[in-house]
């Protein structure tokens, strides 16, 4: 027995020594010491050693396991070591060596023309309101004369969270808040995430809307005419010019889409304006009267009118990108070329 326990222990020793990793050498700790093991074949056999020799077998069983768990654990600190210093190799960084630079971040496009848009109405004295994402029916449709039974609400499609609220497709909800709140004169833009069942090239179901409101005293459309140009001028270049075409929208009579002069091609026509030498950027109009009732401002002492700015349609035309999906999926390639300072 004592001439088998040696036998065991020198091959065991052996095949530590020739471990080149941690894996191998689990599986030679299991070929001596597991359950299947010889050295603990050799333990299980111990019920056929005649009792007076058990107690020196055991001890040579012992100091068997013993020889083999010491090498095993000079071993396993050794393989440990050695994978430490290859970790250190490879990770070892020369500080003598030139810095790499660090990539600057820009605000997103759509950020960037936000903030463009705000410190532009701001500059016209127009305060900023923030509204709830999530609106009722009343607020989002029926309070901008748009009624249940209204034809105009099937020009866009709804996402309902329940028959009374919604996910709001415009920010003209908030200006009904506002007339609601605060008396007249009144001039507030909103700015703010909506939503619309639509998805191509040039729409998302999600999208960024600036709707802007001035009521007063003697308000017209020569108004809303003359701080349009402002507003493209300040945005597209003082060279840009605007001109208005009859539309209809529910809540302004008369309603306007505004068009600016192509930025591209000063107007003689190219891919950009489709030829024509001018592109459709905003709609507006003078609030209808029903909308300011509603509120209960005196039609016959106050007037106003709106517009509403889609923030990525601005971004797209300012910086030539051509599919607003780009603006959503945070292409470096895209997002690096665009940076106004």
């Amino acid at each position: 027995m004592k001439d088998k326990l040696q036998k065991i222990r020198e091959n065991a020793i052996a095949e530590i020594e020739k471990s080149d990793g941690l894996e191998k050498l689990n599986e030679v700790r299991q070929s001596i010491l597991g359950k299947k093991g010889e050295l603990t074949a050799v333990l299980k056999g111990m019920k056929d050693v005649a009792p007076e020799d058990r107690p020196k077998v055991g001890q040579w069983v012992n100091e068997t396991r013993a020889a083999i768990e010491t090498k095993l654990e000079a071993k396993i600190e050794k393989l440990e070591a050695e994978a430490l210093k290859l970790r250190y190799e490879k990770e070892k960084i020369d500080v003598t060596m030139p810095a790499e630079r660090g990539v600057k971040g820009n605000l997103h496009p759509v950020t960037q023309v936000t903030n463009q848009l705000t410190d532009i109405f701001s500059s016209m004295g127009f305060e900023i309101y923030e509204g709830a994402e999530i609106e009722t029916d009343y607020y989002n449709f029926t309070a901008l004369n748009t009624p249940q039974d209204h034809p105009a609400r099937d020009m866009q499609d709804t996402f309902y969270l329940s028959p009374e609220f919604l996910l709001r497709t415009q920010t003209s909800a908030g200006q009904i808040h506002v007339m609601e709140a605060k008396k007249p004169p009144i001039k507030v833009v909103s700015p703010g995430k909506v939503f619309r069942s639509d998805d191509d090239a040039t729409h998302s179901p999600m999208f960024t809307q600036m709707e802007g409101l001035v009521v007063d005293k003697g308000i017209t459309l020569c108004d809303l005419k003359g701080m349009l140009e402002q507003l493209v001028k300040k945005i597209f270049g003082k060279e840009t010019s605007t001109r208005l075409r009859p539309s209809y929208f529910p809540f302004t009579e008369p309603s306007v889409e505004v068009d600016v002069s192509c930025f591209q091609c000063g107007g003689k026509g190219c891919s950009l304006c489709k030829g024509t030498g001018w592109i459709e950027v905003l709609g507006a109009g003078v609030v209808n009267n029903k909308v300011l009732e509603g509120c209960g401002i005196d039609t016959n002492e106050y007037s106003g009118f709106a517009f509403g700015v889609g923030v990525e349609r601005i971004a797209m035309l300012k910086y030539g990108i051509n599919n607003i999906k780009l603006l959503f999926e945070s292409d470096m390639r895209v997002l690096k070329q665009i940076d106004d300072k």
